[in-house]
C-alpha cells in the first residue's frame, strides 16, 4: 500500500464529509462518521478496479503483440 493509496482514500472520506455537510448542514457527528468510512471505503474499492482494469488492459495488449509475432 502506498502513500498515494492513502492519500486517495483520505480525499474520498473528505469529499464524502463535505457532500453530507452540503446535503445537510446540521450534521451530527455520527453521519460525517459514517459519510468519512463510507468515502475512505469507496475510494479504495475504486482504486482496487482500476488497477485491475490496468492490469488486464496491459496484460491484453502483451497478448497481442505475441499473436502479432506469430
Amino acid at each position: 500500500m502506498g502513500i498515494l493509496n492513502v492519500v486517495g482514500e483520505i480525499a474520498g472520506a473528505v469529499a464524502a464529509v463535505e457532500g453530507a455537510e452540503k446535503l445537510d448542514p446540521d450534521a451530527s457527528l455520527v453521519t460525517k462518521g459514517i459519510a468519512a468510512v463510507a468515502g475512505f471505503e469507496g475510494a479504495g474499492a475504486l482504486e482496487k478496479l482500476v488497477e485491475k482494469k490496468e492490469d488486464e488492459a496491459s496484460s491484453g495488449d502483451a497478448a497481442d503483440t505475441d499473436q502479432s509475432q506469430a
